[in-house]
């Protein structure tokens, strides 16, 4: 190999060398970038309640089994689509205590409604306020 073959192999390496250090440089930012939006969405659907709907929005009944987890309550509610993210709704759920020994999860049938925010439904949750109870108070 002559000296110019030797010259263009070594400038080819070196601009495949540097490509290669773009595209990963590239791709940790991307990652970076990516990361922060939806740790911030994350942190926003944790901290600032809003509701999935604007009022009057739609009435939804949820009944809870005698055994039923927190985790599934929280995967329910965001199938029917009452609450944005579960796992927002399960850290929300420590903050008002709703699950532990002093406010356990309650076997019931709940008239819930998708304006309502979180923190709304997890006190209704919490302090048990189901669906004949509002019967009862609406015939008095």
């Amino acid at each position: 190999m002559n000296q110019t073959a030797k010259e263009i192999n070594k400038v080819t390496s070196t601009i495949i060398l540097v490509s290669w250090k773009l595209i990963v440089y590239a791709v940790v930012i991307m990652l970076l970038y990516e990361g922060v939006t939806r740790g911030y969405q994350f942190g926003h659907d944790v901290f600032y309640d809003t509701a999935v709907a604007q009022a009057p929005g739609v009435n939804m009944r949820v009944t809870i089994g005698d055994d039923e987890k927190l985790v599934d309550i929280a995967v329910a509610l965001e199938r029917g689509g009452l609450v944005k993210n579960r796992y927002a709704f399960l850290i929300q759920s420590i903050f008002y205590e709703y699950g532990s020994s002093d406010f356990p999860v309650s076997a019931g049938t709940y008239l819930l409604n998708n304006s309502m925010t979180s923190k709304e439904i997890i006190l209704t949750l919490r302090d048990g306020i189901t669906e004949d109870e509002l019967d009862g108070e609406e015939s008095q």
